[in-house]
This record gives C-alpha cells, structure tokens and sequence, in this order.
C-alpha cells in the first residue's frame, strides 16, 4: 500500500514536470517573438539601404521567418526542440545553437556552481547555528548582515568588488577569465583562472549565503519551539542530541527546496554578475543574443534555463518525500 502511494506521488510530479516543460517551451517560443523589431534586417547585416526587398525576403524565406508564428512556426520549433535540434543562430551566421551554448556552459556552471558550494556551506551551517541560538551575539549579526546580502543587488555587489579589489587595490583582476596572452592547458593559466574567478564567485555566493542564512535560521527558530523539542528535552537529551536527532533534519526541509532551486540557476547563471566581469558564460551570451534579436539562441538558453528550473523543483518534491513521509499522503 505504501509503495503504491510513493509510487503514485512520484508519478503525480513526473507528470506536473513534463505539462510544465511544454509550457515553457511554447511561452519560449512567442516571448521572443513580441519583441520589437525584424531579425531579418541583422541576418543581412543590417544593411537595409544596400539591399532589396527580394533579398530581404529571400533571407527570410530562407529561415522560415515568412511562414505564420501559429501553427507553422511553432509546430516546427516544438519538433525540432523534441529531436535535441536548437536551430541556427542569427548573429553568429548559422552557427547551431547547441554548439555556441555548450561553449559558454562550462564557464557558467563553474562559476555559479562554486559559488553555490561556497553559500550552501556558510550560510546554512550558520543559519542553523544562528536560529538555535537565538539572540545571543552571533544570531544577531548573522540576522543584519545576512538581511544586508540578501537585499543587495548582485550586479551592484560586483561593481563595488571590482572598484575595491581590482580598481583601487589590484589584488584581482575584474574583466574576463584569463589574462591576455595566458597559455591554456598549463598551471600558470589554472592560477590565473582562479584569481580571475574570485571575484565574480564572491559577488555571487555573498548573495546566496543571505539567503540560505535567512531561511535556515528562520526554519532552525520554528522548530525549537516544537512539542517533540520539549518532549525530546523532557527525556534528558542533550542539546548536541537535540540539534542533530530531531531540529536539524525538520528545520532542512525548507532549505532544500531553497537548494535545489538555486541549483536549477547554476545551468542559466547570474547574467548581471557576469556581464559586470565579461565574464564569457550563458550570461554574457544571453546579452548578446537580447541585444540582436537573436530568436534561436535566446530560445535555447531560456529553454534551458526553464528545464532547469523544473527540474530542480523535481527533485525538490522527491527530496521532500523521502525527509517527510507526509508530504507522499
């Protein structure tokens, strides 16, 4: 019976996943199609004064972009997507989508990743730490200054890092992932990689360690005045046994939403963050690809992003289920 109930639970969010997944992929598709502006002037160059206008509309023959949005386009943008087939991009002249984002993927995913790792370590750990000691010292500065990261603008966190640390100290650079003239593949590179990540990874994991500050301690204050803690209390518990037996694993339950969720972010990346240090990941490129009208590549990031992001809350639910039972009921 139990296993019937898991299974039907399980099979209640693999379904909400994939009814989700279509719609973002169709709001994908018509999102970047209500922006202002014709991609077939930038696929000519933008040289509209040179050209005609058979020229014009062979181009957009050429791209399928004189057949109807609804259901022509769309149709054949939801087929070629279920094949794995992302299209051509506009601006980089035919090259495929799949290939520019696998190219900007890995700079992304390291630099967000770390800095997830970074955050989920400090901040939870003190955001435990802060709610089960309420009002003492430490509770108190961990509150203001996690509310401080928290409300704070990631791009503006990394323009104040780049004038201190870069500009005005020189301790680090602040533009792009390696220095001009670096030999890839050598150590000397692998250090200069780092020093060029450090800022970035600061700006990012500063803002995710408020908020995993904030919701740990939040979760770990609820918990405390719980019955069971009383009644584990009652029985001569210590508070080490107290803190690990029975508030840890019930004050986690929100955090690991918040974690996962913020994992879903690490494949889109912080696009701000990375358009401060030209850093050459998915965010520079979505900038790129906005600032062109680039329909297929921005499909393809946005898609991915989405796919993300219900994956992330997939694994949430599960997650939920397997650290409260009463959540498959």
């Amino acid at each position: 019976m139990k296993g019937g109930r898991a299974s039907r639970h399980i099979g209640r969010i693999l379904i909400r996943a994939m009814i989700t997944l279509l719609m973002v992929a169709v709001l994908n598709f018509i999102l970047f199609r209500v922006i202002p502006g014709d991609p077939s002037s930038l696929l000519l160059g933008g040289a509209r004064t040179s050209v005609s206008a058979e020229q014009i509309e062979a181009q957009r023959q050429r791209w399928g972009l004189d057949r109807p949005l609804i259901p022509d386009q769309l149709v054949e943008y939801l087929s070629t997507t279920l094949q794995g087939d992302l299209g051509y991009s506009f601006k980089f002249r035919g090259r495929h989508v799949a290939d520019l984002i696998s190219e900007r993927l890995p700079a992304t995913i390291v630099l967000v990743g770390v800095a997830q790792v970074i955050a989920i370590l400090i901040g939870v750990m003190l955001g435990i730490y802060a709610g089960w000691r309420r009002g003492g010292v430490l509770d108190t500065l961990a509150t203001g200054s996690s509310l401080l990261l928290y409300s704070t603008p990631s791009f503006w966190m990394a323009m104040i890092l780049v004038v201190i640390f870069s500009t005005s100290l020189g301790w680090f650079p602040g533009y792009g992932a390696y220095s001009p003239g670096a030999i890839t593949g050598s150590f000397g590179s692998f250090l200069d990689f780092l020093r060029h990540l450090t800022l970035p990874v600061t700006a990012v994991a500063l803002g995710l360690i408020g908020q995993y500050v904030v919701v740990a301690r939040a979760a770990m204050s609820d918990v405390v005045t719980e019955d069971y803690m009383a009644t584990a209390r009652a029985k001569g518990l210590t508070g080490g046994q107290m803190l690990m037996r029975h508030a840890f694993r019930n004050a986690m339950l929100p955090v690991v939403t918040l974690i996962t969720l913020n994992l879903g972010y690490v494949v889109a990346g912080a696009i701000t963050v990375e358009a401060v240090f030209a850093w050459p990941g998915i965010g520079g490129l979505t900038v790129e690809a906005l600032n062109a009208r680039d329909y297929p590549v921005l499909q393809g990031i946005f898609l991915l992003l989405g796919a993300s992001i219900v994956v992330a809350n997939l694994v949430a639910d599960l997650a939920y289920g397997l650290l409260d039972p009463r959540v498959r009921q």
